[in-house]
């Protein structure tokens, strides 16, 4: 039967996607969280919604690049050397999944989604979110050579190889400085790559909190789901301080924390913290368009007043605090490439926990419980995909089409 009432743990952007596509369907939804709306990745995070860019994670030049950092305390990813199985587990996953063949066949399920991410996105700012897209005309890819210039190109070419889209054109450092003078004068080429979009991800997904209320929602903070109870006739979510919330169903979509949740119901695919930092800076010249720096591993987005500096995929546990050297080696790999900023003067320092999977994939779907449901493992691009997810679950949920893709992102895999 479809469900009257579902909850959702989880206040980020897929939860709360989630819980509106159900609502467009008439469930009545409740949304827990451990702290509250967007208090984890989907608060920190670059905010860009770049299809071109948005492809698996486990693939060749990440494989090579991940064996040399685990030597450098620098270095962009960062992957502990301590003993733990978990890790090994997924990384061994993330081994087999490198491969150019497997790399292929999951970038042909990615270029699926690529193709219709952005209509999930304009569904809800058409409707009820009142905060927009904004469009990044173009988005700037800054190099210090041009052979590193070309790496990126060759990865665009291959994803429009498979059959994705990624419109660009190749600039010299001038180009670039004459849309965006924050470049300083190390950066001697680039590309322009068009089509792609960003928000302002607290924004956004505060917005869409407000419209998930605005139906009648109900969104509980400082609730920390410790437990769900799957019975014959719902389930019954219980929280670590003895707070309890009964449903029809429920959607696990706490991120990180999904794997905890839902290993009682069947899923065995590792969920890995692939933690991300940024913090904002306000530059001399305000830049207006997302800036890329593939080189150095930072995405730099414009965010009205701010300009946020996000880096860093740190491979360690949840309970792992917060790395100040990981903000130093953000600012020393950037300082070189970016000019009038007082790198002192930094804001809104953040780290959060991005849910990655070995495969790439995300998982998506039901579990071996016909009223528990999985929506995570998104790796970096949870923001990206986050409202085609929601729409893709809550479809499935209400007995409405199932994608053909659905089967991909099965979390009983």
């Amino acid at each position: 039967m479809e469900p009257e009432r579902v909850a959702i743990v989880g206040a980020g952007i897929v939860g709360l996607s989630t819980a509106y596509f159900l609502q467009e369907r008439g469930v009545e939804v409740t949304v827990v969280d451990r702290i509250g709306v967007a208090a984890g990745a989907s608060w920190g995070n670059a905010g860009w919604l770049a299809p071109a860019l948005t492809v698996p994670l486990p693939e060749p030049a990440m494989l090579r690049y991940g064996a040399s950092a685990m030597f450098r305390r620098e270095a962009a990813l960062s992957i502990p050397r301590l003993f733990d199985p978990r890790l090994i587990r997924f990384l061994a996953g993330f081994t087999i999944h490198s491969a150019p063949s497997a790399w292929r066949s999951a970038m042909a399920v990615f270029t699926e989604m690529n193709r219709v991410s952005m209509d999930a996105f304009d569904e809800l700012t058409d409707d009820a979110v009142d905060e927009p897209t904004h469009v990044a005309e173009p988005l700037l890819n800054g190099f210090v050579s041009d052979r590193a210039r070309d790496t990126l190109a060759r990865a665009l070419d291959a994803v429009v190889k498979a059959g994705g889209e990624a419109d660009y054109d190749v600039v010299d450092g001038d180009e670039l400085r004459a849309i965006e003078p924050v470049l300083s004068d190390r950066v001697t080429t680039g590309l322009r790559l068009h089509g792609q979009r960003y928000i302002d991800p607290p924004r956004f997904v505060d917005s869409l909190a407000r419209a998930v209320r605005g139906r009648g929602g109900e969104i509980i903070g400082d609730f920390d789901v410790t437990e769900i109870r799957d019975g014959a006739r719902g389930v019954e979510v219980r929280s670590a301080g003895e707070k309890s919330l009964a449903a029809d169903a429920v959607v696990i979509a706490n991120g990180t924390w999904l794997g905890e949740l839902a290993r009682p119901f069947g899923v065995r695919q590792p969920v890995q913290p692939g933690k991300g930092y940024s913090f904002s800076v306000v530059p001399e010249i305000m830049p207006t368009h997302p800036i890329d720096l593939p080189g150095q591993h930072v995405a730099c987005t414009p965010l009205g007043d701010r300009f946020r500096i996000s880096g860093v995929m740190e491979l360690s546990s949840v309970e792992r605090p917060f790395d100040r050297r990981r903000i130093a080696s953000v600012v020393s790999a950037v300082r070189p490439m970016l000019t009038g900023i007082d790198w002192e003067d930094r804001r809104e320092e953040w780290f959060g926990a991005r849910p990655c999977t070995p495969d790439g994939l995300p998982l998506i779907g039901p579990t071996r419980s016909p009223r528990v449901f999985v929506a995570g493992g998104h790796g970096m691009w949870g923001v990206t995909l986050g409202p085609l997810t929601g729409r893709y679950l809550a479809s499935a949920i209400t007995g409405g089409p199932v994608d053909p893709l659905m089967p991909m992102f099965d979390p009983l895999r």
